[in-house]
């Protein structure tokens, strides 16, 4: 139903191979060092779009040992979709103003 190669926007498995990361939860201790190896890996010039209420503001699950918070308070991010869960129009929004934005940028 959501074809994204219409707009250009392809997914990838490698980092090294994307221009945008998504993240899609809430950022815990355990995946912190691999969310900043992810970002560090990734070719400049490189974006990042918070995804989701989890992504976005990290206080779901409330203050816990577990759980560092937001995707922003570890990598920059430069596109926030909120949305318990984000409806699929506003993530291909997003995206569509994410491939403008690296346009832009490069």
């Amino acid at each position: 139903v959501y074809d994204l190669h219409r707009y250009g926007i392809a997914f990838v498995a490698s980092p090294r191979h994307a221009d945008m990361l998504m993240v899609t939860g809430v950022v815990t201790r355990n995946l912190e060092q691999a969310l900043r190896m992810t970002y560090d890996a990734m070719p400049e010039p490189k974006m990042v779009m918070a995804c989701g209420a989890c992504a976005c503001g990290g206080e779901t699950y409330g203050s816990t040992y577990a759980v560092v918070g937001s995707a922003a308070d570890v990598v920059p991010v430069d596109i926030a979709v909120p949305g318990c869960p984000p409806r699929p129009a506003a993530i291909i929004v997003a995206l569509c103003a994410a491939a403008d934005m690296l346009k832009e940028r490069m």
